[in-house]
């Protein structure tokens, strides 16, 4: 635990981009020495100053400091994770895997605080310092899960903030869910979710108008699965955008996975990516390879808000997935060719919230005196080689404090 006053010194910086013939070739750093009071940052001086104060000091050996991630979209509640290795068992379709879970559910759940306890420490070893966790909110968990999860949370205080979405994962209007969705919002859930209005619930217009009141009266936003492709897809999203806009929910509305995009015409894609930005809509996404490609960097050039996640983390749904939103980040450069300096290191704002250390002009905005002090330091050069290489973490901040590693 350290000092709620104290300088962290040699820590390494980014000032700026390398140009060589108009092209960016590098990053410019500068080791320095950051004060930080409680929560925030507050004075940032060069390391060839010396300090003149009584605070304690604590050496950070040239490493790289960046802004700490965000975990977009994970579950929390069901895992396999911290468990007995097993793979996926062969479901012919999302019924069948649910008629699984079913049964599965209920054996998962003794241990569903611990294992979410046990992913929280993975991440944010990684360095996570925000989640948005989708928790099963349906008929054979009851609120029994979200119970876990804000346990799990709670055991958290004051090392990572958090989100959870109400997910009825067996259909919100599938499986009579509104009255357990409309509990959960009560009792700690922040979010709305729901799944496949069109091929799940069976009646899109229902399923989204459903989701949407129970957000206006619960002053919550909307995080919706989405893997509907062609036109129900086309549609769910069209019709979430108006009611988005009727309800006044700018800003408050996630698609996760959003895959009618990876089918979509490109100037189809291109008209809803600018209808679904200029109401705030964002995406969630794990960056799909293999059978669909999303085209994430349209959606971001359009100015849809696009985060990057896990969701699964090993389960019955999925045996991939690490925790580690960096591997992430690494994984959406090699897909869409950012192996340039500067696409390198802006493919950094994907799993920040959007902040990077130099702007695409190569100015320094982060970090700034007054910014909350929420960071990790790796080993690395820069923001570029850390996407590219993945690099070590050492240790993670959050909100002033040291809450993983150690220096």
């Amino acid at each position: 635990m350290l000092n709620a006053s104290y300088w962290l010194t040699n820590i390494r910086l980014e000032q700026g981009y390398v140009i060589e013939d108009g092209q960016v070739v590098g990053t410019d750093t500068k080791v320095c020495h950051i004060r930080i009071d409680g929560d925030k940052i507050s004075e940032v001086v060069g390391a060839d100053v010396e300090l003149q104060s009584h605070l304690p000091k604590y050496d950070c050996k040239g490493l790289l400091m960046l802004p700490s991630f965000e975990e977009a979209h994970i579950h929390l509640d069901k895992t396999y994770f911290a468990g007995p290795w097993k793979a996926v068992k062969p479901a012919a379709g999302v019924f069948e895997r649910i008629e699984e879970e079913k049964v599965l559910l209920p054996k998962l759940l003794p241990m569903a605080r611990q294992q979410a306890e046990s992913i929280l420490t993975l991440i944010q070893r990684f360095g996570a310092t925000h989640v948005r966790s989708h928790c099963n909110i349906e008929p054979v968990s009851g609120l029994k899960r979200l119970e876990a999860t804000l346990q799990a949370l709670d055991t958290f205080s004051g090392k990572i903030s958090s989100e959870i979405v109400a997910f009825p994962q067996h259909g919100l209007l599938r499986s009579n869910s509104v009255e357990l969705v409309k509990q959960s919002l009560a009792e700690g859930a922040t979010y709305v979710g729901g799944v496949d209005p069109y091929s799940v619930d069976g009646d899109i217009e229902k399923s989204l108008q459903t989701m949407v009141e129970l957000a206006v009266m619960n002053n919550a936003g909307i995080d919706l699965h989405l893997h509907d492709g062609k036109e129900a897809g086309k549609q769910t999203l069209s019709r979430l955008a108006d009611l988005t806009e009727e309800a006044g929910l700018q800003g408050k509305v996630t698609v996760s996975h959003a895959f009618w995009f990876a089918g979509a015409s490109q100037q189809e894609a291109e008209e809803m990516a600018a209808r679904m930005a200029s109401l705030g809509m964002g995406i969630a996404s794990t960056v799909p390879i293999g059978r669909m490609m999303m085209p994430l960097p349209m959606l971001h050039s359009q100015g849809v808000q696009v985060k990057l996640a896990t969701d699964s983390l090993t389960d019955h749904w999925s045996p991939f997935g690490n925790g580690d939103q960096l591997e992430k980040a690494g994984r959406y450069a090699e897909l869409y060719g950012c192996s340039d300096e500067r696409s390198l290191s802006q493919s950094l704002r994907f799993i920040t919230g959007g902040i990077t250390p130099l702007n695409l002009k190569g100015e320094q905005v982060w970090p700034k005196v007054g910014d909350t002090a929420s960071f990790v330091l790796l080993h690395a050069s820069c923001s570029a080689e850390a996407v590219a290489r993945r690099a070590d973490r050492q240790a993670v901040w959050f909100e002033g404090r040291l809450v993983s590693g150690s220096l």
